[in-house]
């Protein structure tokens, strides 16, 4: 029986040694993040932003590769399916957290098909109207949904992504009777919102920015707690009327279940050290940004936590796949 047990420790030993040697290695070869939304996401541009450094530091390339569709679904379920050696990475936003409660025959389980490797930051949305459409206030836009109940529309990067609950929490908190319109991406639902096509939308504020500042898009407020440094002249949804409203859009890396623990805690130890660097911590800042430090960890307690909370908020607004 010793002989046995020795015989055990000894090949548990030569299996946490070329673990740890397979993560001191790690990458190896060229490494694709999938990102699944559109170009000129949010998502995209955090994605596209660390993965940059990224490569500069393993000498390595990083391949964003963009699956836009259903919520982010589609890009997702390929990397549910891909080899579980960090080779492909997903970088999705707060709707990973949302899908599984709205898709009821998704190809992936998302807490047991991926693994949470780090978060890449956090903002706020910003609340865009069409110049042209005459909202100067939240409440000018409350009081026309009020007295239009079912025509007017708002926009979203898909069903289930942060973009949708954010809005759909908004309905909710200000009593509006508004039609859902999902668009590929946040660059789609911005050229509509701009156009006037759909009535508001709550765009990622790196997304929105550029457009707010040329005047091409009216911004109403911003759905976190506080201000945006970005934005310091644009309220609250909160001081807007809506007392207690705050809502943050996050973004993460996963990487599929099975991948080596030493691997993912490579990942994170990396991303996090990228996250500090003085460049894209004032990139991010520019972007109204901001990093969002957490161990593999802890980002699972997090998406755990969000999981429970979008259940509720998918329940509450009868949210369903179309």
């Amino acid at each position: 029986m010793n002989r046995v047990l020795r015989f055990l420790a000894t090949l548990a030993a030569c299996a946490l040694g070329l673990s740890a040697a397979w993560a001191d290695d790690y990458p190896s070869k060229p490494v694709k993040i999938i990102v699944p939304f559109t170009a000129g996401s949010a998502t995209d541009i955090l994605a596209r932003t660390v993965g940059q450094k990224l490569s500069e530091l393993w000498n390595q390339p990083v391949v964003i590769d963009n699956r836009g569709g259903a919520g982010g679904t589609i890009g997702a379920a390929i990397v549910a399916k891909s080899p579980a050696d960090g080779s492909t990475l997903l970088v999705h936003s707060a709707g990973q957290a949302v899908n599984a409660f709205i898709y009821p025959s998704l190809p992936y389980d998302t807490l047991k098909d991926f693994v949470q490797v780090a978060p890449l930051g956090g903002q706020p949305n910003v609340l865009v109207v069409a110049p042209s459409s005459g909202y100067k206030t939240v409440a000018d836009l409350i009081a026309d949904a009020k007295r239009r109940p079912g025509v007017l529309n708002f926009g979203s990067a898909g069903i289930g992504s942060g973009t949708h609950i954010n809005g759909e929490k908004f309905k909710l908190a200000a009593g509006i009777d508004v039609v859902h319109v999902p668009y590929k991406g946040t660059p789609e639902a911005l050229t509509d919102t701009m156009t006037g096509r759909i009535a508001f939308f709550f765009s990622p504020v790196s997304a929105a920015l550029p457009l707010v500042r040329d005047g091409k898009l009216t911004a109403l407020a911003v759905s976190s707690a506080k201000r945006s440094s970005v934005l310091p002249a644009v309220p609250t949804v909160a001081e807007s009327g809506l007392p207690g409203f705050d809502y943050n859009l996050w973004v993460g890396m996963f990487a599929p279940a099975g991948t080596p623990t030493d691997v993912v805690e490579k990942l994170n130890r990396d991303v996090n050290r990228v996250l500090r660097e003085v460049d894209v911590r004032e990139r991010m800042m520019s972007l109204g940004a901001e990093a969002m430090p957490m161990s593999a960890p802890e980002f699972d307690h997090f998406m755990r936590a969000e999981m429970d909370d979008a259940a509720k908020v998918v329940k509450a607004a009868g949210i369903k796949a179309q």
